[in-house]
């Protein structure tokens, strides 16, 4: 996994093809990507094996490869969000909502901010990303960690997941979130 500085005059997937190449030491015409019907990038051969994702936000880029694994990566750079607590409300699982409301003000936001770049790294790693729906898996905090609790039964049996939070460079937090892949 990488925090690279986003090069703006050019698209995600070129930077993250030539960091590839760099990172499993091959020629970077050797890194071809192509999508499936929801628009998942996924590596051509001889990389088939990989999964890579990959996320932007303010002037990051967060990338991230693994072998035999389905693998989702969300970045978001740390600014206020005032509709927050509303946006939960109409998107994320009840108890997830009570987790924010229970929350000082103060750190309501960044409660958010976890809460929805750990959601958004599973739903990449799924392949449907956000319009799978983010109330269809819950989250719960556990010693200070966010721990996917629950889940829809198309995305496999919760502790199947691993999720990790980062914070891959000041003002940013993301989270990384794969499963044994699925054939």
């Amino acid at each position: 996994m990488a925090w690279l500085p986003r090069d703006r005059a050019q698209p995600g997937q070129v930077q993250v093809a030539a960091w590839l190449a760099e990172s499993l030491a091959i020629e970077p015409t050797r890194v071809a990507f192509a999508r499936d019907t929801f628009g998942r990038p996924y590596l051509q051969p001889p990389l088939q094996a990989h999964d890579c994702n990959w996320s932007h936000s303010g002037e990051g880029l967060l990338v991230a490869v693994g072998e035999g694994i389905d693998l989702g990566v969300d970045l978001e750079w740390r600014r206020p969000r005032p509709r927050a607590l509303a946006l939960a409300e109409r998107f994320f699982a009840a108890p997830e909502v009570q987790w924010l409301r229970a929350a000082p003000e103060d750190v309501r936001e960044a409660r958010f901010l976890r809460l929805w770049c750990a959601k958004e790294a599973v739903l990449k790693a799924h392949g449907q990303g956000l319009s799978f729906g983010l109330h269809r898996l819950v989250f719960v905090e556990h010693d200070e960690t966010l721990v996917l609790h629950d889940c829809d039964a198309a995305l496999g049996p919760a502790a199947a997941w691993t999720v990790r939070e980062l914070a891959p460079a000041p003002g940013y937090l993301g989270a990384m979130a794969w499963r044994r892949r699925r054939e």
